[in-house]
């Protein structure tokens, strides 16, 4: 049960598509308030866009207990955690990481 915010957020990246090619949308989201946390643009699908909105959304808010993601599989390429390394919260993309809390939406049915 989700009871307040910052105990879940999730991130998603999707594709807009364009005249010539494809913008890519990542937005981290808190599952409480449903409230969009941050989120950035990127023409290419590289992992530096994901890690700046990941960044961005944990200087204003800190960090969630369980960050959930959908196993990565739209996600790029795993970037460090170093922006993200903490007990008890877990990295879109480095699921299953030492002691830290993590869930996939795949396995929840949500999202």
């Amino acid at each position: 049960m989700i009871e307040r915010p910052n105990h879940v957020w999730c991130a998603d990246v999707t594709y807009i598509p364009m005249r010539r090619g494809f913008l890519y949308l990542v937005a981290i989201m808190d599952w409480a308030t449903r409230k969009v946390l941050a989120w950035q643009l990127s023409n290419t699908m590289d992992a530096g866009f994901c890690v700046t909105a990941l960044e961005e959304a944990l200087a204003r808010f800190g960090r969630p207990e369980i960050f959930n993601t959908d196993k990565a599989a739209n996600l790029p390429a795993s970037p460090s955690p170093a922006c993200c390394v903490t007990p008890k919260s877990a990295s879109a993309w480095t699921a299953g990481a030492g002691g830290w809390t993590t869930s996939s939406s795949s396995d929840s049915g949500a999202l």
